[in-house]
């Protein structure tokens, strides 16, 4: 995939009434909720241009406090999310289904995970959530999204993040699959070196 499709794919965002700009709704308004329970550190993965996170945060009264590591691997997307973070936020443009990615940003108080489930195998997916316990502190938020065509894996999603320790605190399925999960786990060492997932499909969803 070129670079110009992951820069143009934001351009849904901004169409009226599209899937995609009713599911950043749902997921800002989780990430928001996130922040108004005390979240003060955040990693994103794939973060783009940080559309879920940037805008809640510049209205947010705790946007001061908080701390945040977006990763995202197209250099162009990194860069214009680079000019939107205010003080405070980290924009790394790397791989973000490498564990070292999150060295020095975990454990976090929110996890985004949004954009990725839809783009990955089923083992993908269940890796990268058994997983994500190495990136969260103990009673930290998960909010991550898939879509909900065939093959709907929304249940199954839910259902190795409780196997995973997380216990679901929100899911809103509408076209799309928003989700928000607890981690209810002990603490658990970053492992350097781990890969999460790797993208299969020939565009985003």
């Amino acid at each position: 995939m070129t670079s110009a499709d992951w820069v143009a794919w934001h351009d849904h965002y901004d169409r009226p009434g599209s899937s995609l700009g009713k599911r950043l709704a749902v997921v800002q308004d989780a990430i928001r909720a996130a922040l108004d329970e005390g979240a003060e550190t955040v990693v994103s993965l794939c973060a783009g241009q940080g559309r879920d996170l940037l805008p809640v945060l510049a209205a947010h009264p705790a946007r001061e406090r908080v701390r945040a590591r977006l990763v995202e691997l197209d250099p162009h997307n990194a860069e214009l999310a680079r000019r939107a973070a205010p003080d405070g936020v980290e924009v790394v443009c790397g791989d973000a289904a490498l564990t070292d990615a999150y060295d020095g940003a975990v454990p976090a108080d929110l996890v985004i995970a949004c954009g990725i489930f839809g783009n990955i195998s089923e083992a993908g997916i269940r890796r990268t959530i058994f997983t994500l316990p190495q990136l969260c502190a103990p009673g930290a938020g998960v909010v991550w999204t898939r879509h909900t065509h065939a093959p709907n894996l929304v249940p199954s999603v839910c259902a190795w993040f409780e196997q995973a320790g997380f216990a679901r605190t929100a899911l809103v399925t509408d076209g799309f699959g928003v989700g928000a999960h607890r981690y209810t786990g002990p603490p658990t060492p970053l492992r350097l070196g781990e890969r999460m997932f790797a993208f299969v499909q020939e565009r985003p969803r």
